[in-house]
């Protein structure tokens, strides 16, 4: 389902805050893969996962997504393809618009335009048989802006846009990172019943070890732009917390809040 070449990435090549990101990344992720992704502050993890999303390029390497080749793809096109929830909850919702009308555009995503009005019956009821899964009562409030909802609200309410038309790929970029403990493992619990009633491909960074390893079919540990450690099956399941301490402690990269987290 997607497959990254010799993938690097400089920022600011040739000055005097040039910092090297990412060094020749091969990885292919197979259709259903859900991939959880760990490392230190500066492992390049957010950079990677930018770089599929189109928000940066390539300095050298090729991506593909389902045998397309989207290397050179501007972000706004190849969003089509893709689910992102992002860290801040604040983003991936539009919070002057009501929530079934943020529903509306995540529906609409990669679809042509029509002169139809509005929102008809259908798509409504949709929404709200949609709304209701998130068990937060946001099925009786759909015509309430999306600024007035509490972080953990928009979070799940932008994961079920991410996911709304099932996606290629879905990304997501420490989203629970913001979230009280409580919220973040209720949106943890969303993510994984969308991830396996869809059989999403995923591709998720983390800075939490416990969510690293409970997550997913696949852990990839980054170091200094370079993928170090990439375990599946049967090894991940039977992976403990103590063997991540173990692994970042030999290469030299364990900080406080991977510890905390």
């Amino acid at each position: 389902m997607l497959e990254l070449t010799h993938v690097s990435k400089t920022f600011n090549p040739g000055t005097i805050t040039e910092k090297k990101a990412l060094f020749d990344i091969n990885l292919k992720l197979e259709d259903g893969d859900f991939v959880t992704v760990i490392g230190g502050n500066g492992a390049g993890k957010s950079t990677l996962l930018n770089l599929i999303a189109g928000v940066h390029s390539c300095d050298t390497g090729r991506i593909v997504l389902d045998g397309t080749n989207i290397t050179e793809m501007k972000e706004h096109v190849r969003a089509k393809y893709l689910g992102r929830v992002f860290q801040d909850p604040m983003m991936g919702t539009a919070a002057n618009m009501e929530i079934e009308e943020n529903l509306a555009m995540a529906y609409r995503r990669g679809k042509k335009r029509t002169l139809a009005w509005g929102i008809s019956s259908k798509e409504h009821e949709l929404y709200k048989e949609k709304l209701a899964l998130l068990d937060l009562g946001l099925e009786d409030r759909m015509h309430s802006k999306v600024g007035l909802l509490s972080g953990g609200q928009r979070q799940a309410l932008t994961l079920l846009m991410a996911t709304l038309q099932k996606p290629k790929l879905l990304l997501l970029d420490e989203h629970t990172a913001a979230l009280d403990p409580k919220t973040a493992q209720k949106v943890l619990d969303l993510t994984e019943h969308f991830v396996q009633k869809d059989n999403l491909t995923t591709f998720m960074v983390t800075h939490n070890m416990n969510n690293a390893i409970r997550y997913g079919n696949r852990l990839i540990m980054m170091l200094e732009g370079h993928i170090v450690y990439d375990v599946r099956g049967e090894e991940k399941k039977n992976l403990k917390v103590q063997d991540l301490l173990e692994k970042f402690q030999s290469e030299g990269e364990l900080n406080d809040r991977m510890i905390l987290g």
